[in-house]
Parts: structure tokens; C-alpha cells; sequence
């Protein structure tokens, strides 16, 4: 059974060609079949929307009325088919990430630069903050997807881990004695401590793990970036917790230096989150396939 919108479609048709047959040709219909559906649609009108001549039709004044409106429609539904495609093939869109200024920086930066090489088209738009703050977004469909610090114990969320990192002690040139010898817990904690802020999702896996030690932390400083802890650990206000892989940097070229701990801070990872009841848009799905496709390369 034909739809009103397929009947609105072959009025239209009818309507710019002013003839049954050459419509029939241009919608490969059979020419009975467009008189059928044009006296279907007249039927359910009560209204005559054609007149029929020996040299084909033409719109009534009723048919030219309808057509106006009719004609706009199906424009804009071709438009908005048109849009859809767009969005399919990447040629348009947005793609939306939370993300902290940190993993920004330091990890995120290649693959932006490779999904835009690619698909110069889609803009983005990142919206920074904690882990916390990004997963409250992530909820409220704000971003499509979060990169951040693992682990996050959410089931609404869909988590793939991307690469491990290492929490370092790091100091500058006045604590360098203290390199001297593996350091335990209970002496570093005695030592004036730089830490990112509490609710930093790095700051508690830190601090929870040495904390499972029967060890509390205590720090002088509590700073906001980590760029920051680098540099209070750089003009020696203390020894900073930090990413290893995000302050090589300042390793090599021996600005700070790492202490040794008898115990090492176990491995955690940093990934991508999005929500697990929520389809990927085609834009986030071949994001997360060009970090997944690198890291794959990269052996991680």
C-alpha cells in the first residue's frame, strides 16, 4: 500500500512535469500506477488537483495551492536526508570530548590531529574539568565521549583503557641527598608533599593505595594542574606526585629528578568512557577506532 507521503511525492512529480507519463519514467512507476496514485490522493482531498488534457495536465488552482506547500516539504525532507548522509560519511558534524587540561596535552593532541587530517569537516568541541566533572557531563550528554584517569567504578559506563602511566615522586635540586638511598612510605610521607587537589581521580588512586598501607598522606600543597606540580617541585617547595609519562620532559634534561621508592605505585591507566546505553555517534566511533588503531601499533 502506498504512503501519503510517497502519494505527496508523486504529486509533486506530476506537478513539475505536467504529464503522467514522463513523471511515471522519472519515479520508474508504470504510467497507470501514477494515475492511480494522483486520483488516490484527489480521493482522500475531495478535491481535483489536476486537469486533464489530450496534451497532458496541468495543476488546478486548488493543485497549485497544494503544490507550494507540498513542494517546500519534500525539499526539506530531501534536505534534511541529504544532512543525514552528510553526518554518515563525516562530511559535517561535531564531535564532543571531555577531557582534563592534562591528558589534553599530553596524550590527546596526535589524535585530534589525525580524526581532523581525516575528516577536516567535523568540528570539535572539548570541554575541560576533573574526571568527576567529566563523568557528570558525560551523563548529561554534554560530550559524547571522556578521556581520562581509570579506574572509574560507574556501570552506566562503557570504559576502554588506552595506555598505563606511572605515579612518580619527583623532586628538584635541594632534595637530591635524598636520591641516595629507596625511600619507603613512611619516610616519604614525612617529607613536604606536593599532591594535586582532592578530588582529583589520580590524587585519590595515589592516595588510596598508600592509605591500604596503613599510611596517611599529608600535603603541603595541593595545586590544581599538573603542570603546576612541576613546577613547585622545579623552585624546590617539595616532593610532587606526578605522571610519569606526562614529565619526561623535565626528566631528561634533568630539571627534577624521580626518587626511588622500595615500593612502587602500581600501574593505573588512562581511556576512553562513554555511556553504556547510548549509541556512538559515527564521529566518537571512528575516534575511539583511530586511538585504539595507535595504540594497537604502538604494541600498548
Amino acid at each position: 500500500m502506498i504512503s501519503k507521503l510517497d502519494l505527496y511525492r508523486v504529486f509533486c512529480t506530476v506537478g513539475k512535469s505536467e504529464s503522467f507519463s514522463k513523471a511515471a519514467k522519472d519515479l520508474y512507476m508504470s504510467q497507470p500506477a501514477v494515475s492511480q496514485a494522483i486520483m488516490q490522493l484527489e480521493k482522500d482531498l475531495d478535491t481535483r488537483l489536476f486537469n486533464r488534457t489530450p496534451k497532458g495536465v496541468s495543476l488546478t488552482n486548488e493543485g497549485s495551492l497544494l503544490f507550494e506547500y507540498v513542494n517546500s516539504a519534500i525539499n526539506l525532507i530531501d534536505v534534511g536526508e541529504g544532512k543525514i548522509l552528510e553526518f554518515k560519511n563525516l562530511t559535517m558534524g561535531e564531535l564532543r570530548i571531555g577531557v582534563g587540561d592534562t591528558i589534553s596535552k599530553y596524550f590527546l593532541l596526535p589524535y585530534l590531529e589525525t580524526f581532523h587530517n581525516r575528516y577536516p569537516n567535523i568540528k570539535f568541541k572539548i570541554v575541560n574539568g576533573t574526571t568527576f566533572e567529566i563523568c557528570s557531563i558525560l551523563k548529561s550528554g554534554e560530550v559524547d565521549i571522556a578521556i581520562c584517569n581509570l579506574p572509574i567504578a560507574d556501570p552506566a559506563f562503557e570504559l576502554k583503557s588506552c595506555i598505563n602511566v606511572q605515579d612518580i615522586f619527583v623532586c628538584g635540586e635541594k632534595y637530591k641527598p635524598i636520591l641516595s638511598k629507596r625511600l619507603s612510605f613512611q619516610e616519604l610521607v614525612k617529607l613536604p608533599l606536593i599532591f594535586l587537589e582532592p578530588n582529583s581521580n589520580s590524587r585519590k588512586y595515589v592516595e588510596d593505595y598508600i592509605l591500604s598501607k596503613g599510611i596517611k598522606i599529608a600535603p603541603e600543597f595541593e595545586l590544581g594542574s599538573h603542570d603546576l606540580l612541576l613546577e613547585f617541585a622545579k623552585i624546590n617547595l617539595g616532593i610532587a606526585c606526578v605522571t610519569k609519562e606526562f614529565s619526561q620532559e623535565y626528566l631528561n634534561r634533568g630539571i627534577l629528578y624521580e626518587l626511588q621508592l622500595i615500593e612502587d605505585i602500581p600501574m593505573r591507566n588512562i581511556g576512553v568512557c562513554f555511556l553504556k546505553n547510548v549509541p556512538l555517534s559515527r564521529a566518537s566511533t571512528k575516534f575511539v577506532e583511530i586511538i585504539e588503531n595507535r595504540q594497537s601499533r604502538m604494541g600498548i
